[in-house]
C-alpha cells in the first residue's frame, strides 16, 4: 500500500493526552511531577510519548507560563577555561553545584573577564535565561555586576564587592584572618614583611604597588587582605609604610616566581613573603628553590586559601571551606524565604601551621 505523502504531524502534549485519554496535567506530571502519578501510568505517558517521537513539554514554554528559568546565573571573574584550572574557584563551584542539583536547578557560568567592556556585559546578562545570579568575587567597578543589578533579581555575592545593599552575602574575615597570619610571623620576630597580591583593578598592571593604588583598589578581598597584614605591624610598632607590596594581573604560579623576585629587589632586607592566594605562594616558593634560597631557614613564605597542592607542600596558610561556600550560597539564592531579606554569612578559618613559615635570618636572603 502507497504511504501517504502527508507529513506526520508532530506530536504534542494535548495530542499524547488525547490518545491515552487522560488530561494534559497527567502528560505534563510524567515529566516534571513523577510523584504525582503511579510508575505504571507514568510508564504508559513516556511509552507512548516515545512511540510518537514526543521529547516532553517545551522547556521555553514552560518559562514563559511559569516565568521561571529553572536555573541560577553564576557571575565569574575569570574566563572559564581559569576557572577550571583554579583550584579555589573548582571547590566553590562544585559547592554551588551540589546546592543548585539538590534543587533540581540549573547552573549557567557567566565568565566576566577583567578586560570586557560595557555594552558586551549588558548584552550577555541580559540574555541570561535565570531566576538569580550568584557573583563569585568581582571587581566593584565591574560592568557584568551592573548589569546584574539591573536584572532585579536575586543576587548572593560570594566574597566581593561589598557595596551590594540588595545583596546577600557569603564571605570570611579576610582582614582579621591575614592580621592573625601576620601576627604569627611578627611574633616569630619579622620585621621587614612584603605581600604578593593578586591584581587590585581591572586594568593590567604588574609591579611594586604605589600607596594611591592600594586605598583605590576595586578588588576588597585584596585590599583587605593587605589591611590585615598593616594591622598587625601596627600592633607591634611596627611601620606599615615600610611594607612591600608587588601587584600581579594574572593569577597564576608563574606570576608568584616572578613576584617574589621582585619582592626580595625591591627591598632586600625582607624575611618573609605574605602571599594572598596559595597560588602566588606556590610560586614564591618556586622562586626560592630555583634560586637556593632556604625555605624557612633564610626566607619565610606563606599563602590563603588552603588549597590541597599548598597542604601538600605544607605551606604555612589560612584555610578557607571554599566548598562550603559554594553550597552556602547557592542554599541563599534558591530559598524562597530569601526574598527581600539581605543576609549576611561570615564562614570560619583556620591558621595551619605548615613548615615554611619560622624565625627571621641573622642575613637576608642573598639573590642575583
Amino acid at each position: 500500500m502507497a504511504r501517504s505523502s502527508e507529513p506526520r504531524r508532530q506530536a504534542t502534549l494535548a495530542s499524547i493526552a488525547a490518545e491515552l485519554k487522560v488530561s494534559r496535567t497527567t502528560v505534563s506530571n510524567a515529566y516534571n511531577r513523577p510523584d504525582q502519578l503511579s510508575p505504571e501510568l507514568r510508564e504508559r505517558v513516556l511509552q507512548a510519548a516515545k512511540r510518537r517521537g514526543y521529547a516532553g513539554p517545551d522547556p521555553v514554554a514552560r518559562s514563559l507560563r511559569t516565568r521561571k528559568a529553572g536555573a541560577i546565573g553564576l557571575l565569574l571573574t575569570e574566563a572559564l577555561s581559569y576557572s577550571f584550572r583554579d583550584p579555589a574557584a573548582m571547590s566553590f563551584l562544585a559547592g554551588l553545584a551540589e546546592s543548585c542539583e539538590a534543587a533540581g536547578q540549573g547552573l549557567l557560568l557567566i565568565p566576566a573577564g577583567a578586560e570586557r567592556d560595557d555594552v558586551q556585559a549588558a548584552a550577555v546578562v541580559q540574555q541570561a535565561g535565570v531566576d538569580g545570579f550568584v557573583v563569585y568575587s568581582v571587581a566593584d567597578d565591574d560592568p557584568y555586576l551592573a548589569a546584574v543589578r539591573e536584572r532585579h533579581l536575586p543576587i548572593v555575592v560570594c566574597d566581593q564587592p561589598r557595596n551590594i545593599p540588595e545583596a546577600a552575602l557569603v564571605a570570611i574575615d579576610d582582614r582579621g584572618a591575614m592580621k592573625m597570619l601576620a601576627a604569627h610571623l611578627i611574633s616569630q620576630g619579622h620585621e621587614h614583611l612584603a605581600v604578593l597580591c593578586m591584581r587590585l583593578g581591572r586594568d593590567r598592571r604588574d609591579g611594586v604597588v604605589p600607596p594611591g593604588r592600594l586605598a583605590d583598589s576595586h578588588f576588597h578581598v585584596q585590599r583587605e587582605r593587605i589591611a590585615g597584614v598593616q594591622a598587625a605591624m601596627i600592633d607591634a610598632g611596627l611601620d606599615p609604610d615600610i611594607l612591600t607590596v608587588v601587584e600581579r594581573f594574572d593569577h597564576t604560579v608563574r606570576s608568584g616566581h616572578s613576584a617574589a623576585a621582585q619582592a626580595l629587589q625591591a627591598n632586600r632586607e625582607t624575611t618573609a613573603l605574605l602571599c594572598t592566594t596559595d597560588v602566588i605562594a606556590l610560586g614564591a616558593l618556586n622562586f626560592a628553590r630555583v634560586s637556593g634560597i632556604d625555605v624557612p631557614g633564610q626566607l619565610s613564605v606563606t599563602g590563603f586559601d588552603g588549597i590541597s597542592d599548598a597542604i601538600r607542600e605544607n605551606l604555612t596558610t589560612v584555610r578557607q571551606d571554599a566548598e562550603e561556600k559554594g553550597r552556602r550560597a547557592g542554599k541563599l539564592v534558591l530559598s524562597s524565604s530569601h526574598s527581600g531579606i539581605v543576609a549576611a554569612e561570615t564562614l570560619p578559618t583556620e591558621l595551619f601551621r605548615g613548615r615554611t613559615a619560622g624565625p627571621p635570618p641573622k642575613q637576608p636572603p642573598a639573590i642575583a
